[in-house]
């Protein structure tokens, strides 16, 4: 029980990464908070981690929003009292070359991938500095470590979440903070499926997406969750402003 005793947000927590972790954290004790913008997903995975004994809390918020992130801290802290964990993994994957993007889509990316995580780690700082400590894990990407094609605005905002870790493991190391970032490959996920979904050939699509990793496979979130796990639980405290590559060999 690796987590025991601590409370964990997690955004972004309704399906994928974000679902498998909030799975493993509350497998391994911890208390879990799961944030996510679709509330029809979230009630669903609240409903999956209640069936299997998890004490937790189902947020629906924009992470983009201030105010939202203000509720969903003001919840959390009502029922469990602290933040131990923040796991900022909530994202979007704009695609296209930067001349095909519109500064409507650039904002909404910046909104969502950067900005949200300014909000949250702006929010759960101070109490993680009063209480002595505490551990943020962030999600970037392996783009933000080798750029692939038609990925422009999305591998810029990764490569910002790269930065803010870096940062703020710098900042906060002597307050007994580690902040990490996990840089998955391209993950066999729900978001994956709907942008494949979007190619005039999704079958032929897939298989050059595949084609593209080293190890000839897409991960899973399952996989993902466990680099999250060892990266905010006691196995890592010797561990800050790490940007974790797992890929499948992408960033090579």
């Amino acid at each position: 029980m690796k987590l025991q005793n601590k409370t964990a947000i997690i955004t972004g927590a309704a399906a994928g990464i974000g679902a498998a972790s909030a799975a493993l954290f509350a497998s391994e004790g911890a208390r879990i908070v799961a944030v996510d913008i679709d509330r029809e997903l979230l009630r669903h995975v609240s409903s999956q981690l209640e069936k299997a004994g998890a004490n937790s809390l189902a947020v629906p918020a924009d992470v983009s929003q201030r105010s939202d992130v203000e509720t969903v801290l003001r919840s959390a802290t009502q029922k469990f009292g602290r933040i131990d964990i923040l796991f900022n993994n909530a994202g979007i994957v704009p695609t296209g070359k930067l001349e095909a993007t519109s500064e409507e889509q650039w904002d909404r990316a910046m909104a969502i991938n950067v900005k949200s995580m300014y909000l949250f780690c702006h929010a759960v700082i101070p109490g993680m500095k009063a209480r002595g400590g505490g551990v943020i894990l962030n999600t970037a990407s392996a783009t933000a470590l080798r750029a692939v094609v038609d990925r422009a605005c999305y591998t810029t905002t990764k490569a910002a979440v790269i930065g803010l870790t870096k940062s703020m493991a710098v900042d906060y190391v002597r307050d007994n903070i580690r902040v990490n970032c996990l840089c998955p490959g391209t993950v066999d996920t729900p978001s994956l499926a709907d942008r494949l979904a979007a190619f005039p050939d999704p079958a032929e699509a897939r298989q050059t997406f595949i084609a593209r990793q080293p190890m000839g496979r897409f991960g899973t979130a399952a996989e993902i969750a466990q680099a999250a796990l060892y990266l905010v639980s006691p196995d890592s405290e010797f561990v800050t402003g790490v940007a974790f590559p797992i890929d499948g060999g992408l960033s090579i």
